[in-house]
């Protein structure tokens, strides 16, 4: 069992890549704030594209970015570090400028566009964890790796505030918006480029004698993910799908829920993962399944209460599901990364943003396909599937 770590602030931001490195995750995050959640009110608002059309197309941009991933992992297993992430970043500063050269009712430029914004936003996370697992090992790693995604999420909620108060300018604003995107996005690049990292020959083996499991059982650990992952979509499209239409909620819970979730993440991500440290990572990635389901659960119970109650109860069970969601993101990368094998590290990280990816693209078809044959269907198909993905995880 390991010893808790202490990280200090230096000491965080070194290990996850340094302070240059730091700075471009929190321009890069900032630009996507600004532009992808109103990319659908984009293509609709400033392109007159009809909405379907519109979200095929972003959809379209998904699977491409999936499709590309094993060639990242490739990319990545060449040595290749602080090149793909600005890679990542560049591809995505294309994408905005095709964006804002699209006239009005070109799906086909427009599609174009998303295409570039998918392999880019997909890339990146694959690129960062090996980055970081580069420059750090260990629980420093793991810290690391959780105040990235902190720092990620403040980031993602301050650009999206921000283009928020834009929308009242209306299409101009949006265009607007779009080239400061692509600005953001290309001053990330420079400074991730300017930190010139490559991969050492590194035979690094499993940090925790507890971590440490044959190669195939990965395989079970990535399907268990595709599940897993469905969390993240619970915030912004199971709880609000729930609260308008089946508990007249006004829409204001939904946005409370989702700010709440933000800040929480920004809060605790790096805490709870240093404080879990003592366990070894698989135990407490089976620990978050078990949170989730408990979460689901509580949102079948909340949901029984009815109009008076309901959005309250279901408000306050989304705080066990954030904290699901934080022992889940602090501990999957991690274990995946100190399970990988060093010479095929990009390659495994690959893999798992390809299930986390899917998870995420399916995800939202599959809450709002249960979600009408009541709460029951919901919440409790997602909790068999968590508890039965938790137990995967536990017994490797």
């Amino acid at each position: 069992m390991a010893t808790t770590t202490k990280i200090e602030p230096r000491a965080l931001v070194r290990a996850s890549g340094g302070p240059r490195y730091a700075v471009a995750l929190a321009v890069d995050a900032l630009g996507t704030g600004l532009l992808r959640p109103f990319l659908l009110l984009y293509g609709v608002t400033v392109l007159k594209l009809s909405a379907p059309a519109t979200g095929i197309a972003m959809t379209a941009g998904i699977v491409a970015g999936l499709v590309c991933m094993p060639a990242v992992g490739r990319w990545l297993d060449r040595g290749a570090r602080s090149t793909v992430v600005a890679a990542s970043m560049l591809v995505r500063v294309l994408g905005v400028a095709l964006l804002l050269a699209t006239p009005t009712g070109d799906i086909r430029l427009f599609t174009a566009a998303v295409l570039f914004q998918g392999i880019g936003n997909q890339a990146w996370p694959a690129a960062h964890a090996a980055v970081v697992a580069t420059v750090s090992h260990g629980r420093e790693r793991d810290a690391a790796l959780a105040g990235g995604r902190a720092l990620r999420n403040a980031s993602l909620g301050v650009g999206a505030l921000l283009a928020t108060a834009c929308l009242a300018g209306g299409a101009t604003a949006l265009q607007a918006l779009a080239a400061v995107t692509g600005l953001a996005y290309l001053a990330a690049a420079a400074l991730a480029w300017s930190v010139r990292l490559r991969a050492r020959a590194a035979t690094t083996p499993a940090d925790d004698p507890g971590d440490t499991e044959p190669a195939p059982r990965m395989r079970a650990l990535l399907a268990a993910n595709v599940i897993y992952v469905f969390c993240l979509n619970i915030p912004e499209i199971a709880l609000p799908l729930i609260l308008v239409t089946q508990l007249d909620a006004s829409p204001v819970w939904s946005a409370a829920i989702f700010v709440a979730n933000t800040v929480l993440v920004v809060a605790l991500q790096v805490p709870v993962t240093v404080s879990l440290s003592r366990f070894p990572r698989r135990t407490v990635l089976a620990l978050a399944g078990v949170v989730l389901a408990v979460s689901y659960l509580g949102f079948l119970a909340a949901t029984s209460l009815g109009h008076g109650w309901g959005a309250p109860a279901v408000a306050a069970v989304s705080v066990v599901c954030t904290i699901g969601e934080i022992i889940y993101a602090g501990s999957a990368t991690a274990l995946v990364t100190a399970l990988a094998p060093a010479h095929v590290l990009g390659r495994t990280l690959a893999r798992f943003q390809l299930s986390t990816g899917f998870g995420l693209a399916v995800s939202p078809a599959v809450i709002t396909a249960l979600a009408p044959h009541g709460p029951a269907a919901l919440w409790g198909s997602l909790t068999a599937a968590t508890l039965l993905s938790a137990s995967a995880v536990a017994a490797g």
